[in-house]
C-alpha cells in the first residue's frame, strides 16, 4: 500500500472514531470497554464463547454494561438482579425483539419470533391460547407425549442393550409433539421426509452456534455477498418452508371449521373470521412463519436436553439410582407418568431441573431490541440497541446457587427433600418475551424422563469416567456432546 491510501485509510478511520464518539455523547450509555471502528469489542470476546467473555467483563464494567458487536450497540445485562429489573419489572421498554439478520431473513420478518408491536400481541396471545387449549382439550398434549414415549420405548427395545447414538431417536421423539400439535400427525422414525426435515432443524441450529453464523448475524450485510456454506443453510430453510406449505394446503383442502384438529387449522380459522379486519395479523406468511418458530424453538433444543439428561445419568449412576428408587415406589415400573405425579417425585423433578440450568442451552437468549429511547438504572438505552440478558450469568451466578459450577440436584431440594423453586431458575427467559413453549418442554421433559427410567437403565461401553458434561459446542446455543449409550431393560 502506498503512503497516500495510507494517509487516507487512516484518515477514514480517525472520521469513524469520531463520528462513533459524537453519536454516543448524547447518551448516558452504561458502561464498556472502548470500541474500535467496524469491529468493535470483537477482538475481546472468546471465540465460540461470548457469554464468557460477557461475564468477565462485567467484573470491571457492572451488571449493565456496552458493549458494541462490530457497528451494532449493545447492552448486556448481568445477573438475575439486573435480568429481572428489565424483563419483569420494567417489561414494556424491553418488550421489543431484536432484528437478528438469521430468523429475519429466514422469514422475512413474519411470524412471532422476531416480531414486535401488534404483531407480537396478536400471534403471541394466539399461540398461548391454543397451546393452552390443546394442552387440556380432547387429545391433550399429555396424552401425545405419553403416546410417544411409547414408541421411543419400543425403539430403543429393538436395540437390545447393544450400544446406539440417542441423537437422532430423540429429535424423532421430541419433533412428533410438535407435529401432532401442529399437524396431527406424527411420523414414522424411519420416515425419510420426517428424517430430512430433522436434519435441516439440526443444521439450522448449528449453523448459528458456529462462526461463520456468528459473522452472519454480526454483519449480514457483508456475509450475502460473500460465497460460504450461509447460503446452503437458507437454502434448506427454503425446504422447511415449503414443506410447511403444503401441509397448509392439506389442512385447507379438510378443513371441518366445526372440528379444529391443530394449530394450523385453528390458524386457518382466524384467517377466515379476521379476512375483513385490515388490522389482522392472520395471514398466510405469519401461519408459515410461525409454525417455523415452533420447529425451531421446539425441537433440538428439548431433544438437545433430554439427551444431556442421559450423559448426566450415566456420569453419575448413583443419581440414576435414587431417580429409579423414588419413580418405582410413587409410580412403578409399568403404570403410565401422568403430570400430576411431578409433586411426589420431587428428586426426580429436582434433577431435571439442574440439568437445565448446568447445560445453560441458550446462554445469550434471544436478543431484545430497543423500540424506542428509555431510561434504565439511571442510564440512556438508545432506540435500535440490542439488548442481551445474559441468561449464563443468571443460572451460574454464585449469591444464587450454592454451588453453580458443579452438577447438584440439592440446589432445588430443601432440608426435608421437598422440591424447592429458585427464582433464578430462568432457561426459558423472563417477562413479556418468554418462551411461549415453556409449559410443553416442562411437560416434556418430565414425562419422557420418567418414562425412559421406568424402563431402562443407562450406561456406556467406557464408563462413567468417560463420559463429558462440557458441551460440543458454544455460541448461539450450547450443544452437548454426541455420544453412545446402552439401554439395559430393568
Amino acid at each position: 500500500m502506498d503512503f497516500s491510501a495510507t494517509v487516507i485509510l487512516a484518515g477514514l478511520i480517525l472520521a469513524l472514531l469520531w463520528l462513533f464518539r459524537v453519536k454516543n455523547k448524547k447518551y448516558k450509555l452504561p458502561p464498556g470497554p472502548t470500541a474500535l471502528p467496524i469491529i468493535g469489542n470483537l477482538p475481546q470476546l472468546e471465540k465460540g464463547a461470548p457469554y464468557k467473555s460477557f461475564r468477565k467483563l462485567s467484573e470491571t464494567y457492572g451488571p449493565v454494561m456496552t458493549i458494541y458487536l462490530g457497528w451494532q450497540r449493545t447492552v448486556v445485562l448481568v445477573g438475575y438482579d439486573a435480568v429481572k429489573e428489565a424483563l419483569v419489572d420494567q417489561a414494556d421498554d424491553f418488550t421489543g425483539r431484536g432484528p437478528f439478520p438469521f430468523l429475519l431473513k429466514a422469514t422475512r420478518g413474519y411470524g412471532l419470533g422476531v416480531s414486535n408491536g401488534e404483531r407480537w400481541r396478536q400471534l403471541r396471545r394466539f399461540t398461548l391460547m391454543t397451546l393452552r387449549d390443546f394442552g387440556m382439550g380432547r387429545k391433550g398434549m399429555e396424552q401425545w407425549i405419553q403416546e410417544e414415549s411409547g414408541h421411543m420405548r419400543d425403539r430403543i427395545e429393538s436395540f437390545k442393550g447393544k450400544p446406539f447414538n440417542p441423537t437422532s431417536l430423540l429429535s424423532c421423539t421430541v419433533s412428533n409433539v410438535i407435529c401432532c400439535l401442529v399437524f396431527s400427525q406424527r411420523f414414522d422414525y424411519e420416515d425419510k421426509d420426517f428424517l430430512c426435515l430433522l436434519d435441516i432443524i439440526a443444521e439450522i441450529l448449528r449453523f448459528n452456534s458456529s462462526t461463520t453464523g456468528q459473522m452472519f448475524n454480526l454483519f449480514p450485510w457483508i456475509m450475502e455477498r460473500l460465497p460460504g456454506h450461509h447460503h446452503k443453510v437458507f437454502a434448506r430453510v427454503d425446504e422447511l418452508n415449503n414443506f410447511i406449505k403444503k401441509k397448509i394446503q392439506e389442512h385447507k383442502d379438510t378443513l371441518d371449521t366445526s372440528s379444529p384438529r391443530d394449530f394450523i387449522d385453528c390458524f386457518l380459522l382466524r384467517i377466515n373470521q379476521e379476512k375483513d379486519i385490515p388490522t389482522s395479523e392472520f395471514q398466510f406468511d405469519n401461519l408459515v412463519s410461525t409454525v417455523l418458530n415452533l420447529f425451531l424453538a421446539g425441537t433440538e433444543t428439548t431433544s438437545s436436553t433430554i439427551r444431556y439428561a442421559l450423559s448426566v445419568l450415566i456420569k453419575y449412576p448413583s443419581i440414576q439410582e435414587k431417580m429409579q428408587e423414588e419413580i418405582d415406589t410413587v409410580i412403578g415400573q409399568n403404570r403410565c407418568v401422568n403430570m400430576e405425579d411431578r409433586k411426589s417425585l420431587p428428586f426426580t423433578d429436582a434433577v431435571i431441573h439442574e440439568v437445565q440450568r448446568f447445560l445453560d442451552i441458550v446462554p445469550l437468549s434471544l436478543p431484545h431490541y430497543a423500540l424506542h429511547d428509555f431510561t434504565f438504572r439511571g442510564y440512556t438505552i438508545p432506540k435500535d440497541t440490542v439488548i442481551i440478558p445474559l441468561l449464563h450469568s443468571v443460572l451460574r451466578e454464585e449469591k444464587q446457587w450454592d454451588t453453580p459450577w458443579s452438577f447438584n440436584p440439592q440446589h432445588f431440594l430443601d432440608q426435608n427433600g421437598n422440591f424447592k423453586k429458585n427464582p433464578a431458575f430462568l432457561p426459558f427467559a423472563t417477562g413479556k418475551r418468554a418462551c411461549v413453549g415453556e409449559s410443553l418442554a416442562r411437560m416434556e421433559l418430565f414425562l419422557f424422563m420418567v418414562s425412559l427410567l421406568q424402563r431402562f437403565t443407562f450406561s456406556c461401553s467406557g464408563g462413567p469416567d468417560s463420559m463429558s458434561l462440557v458441551p460440543e459446542s458454544s455460541g448461539f446455543a450450547n450443544l452437548p456432546r454426541r455420544f453412545e449409550l446402552i439401554a439395559t431393560p430393568r
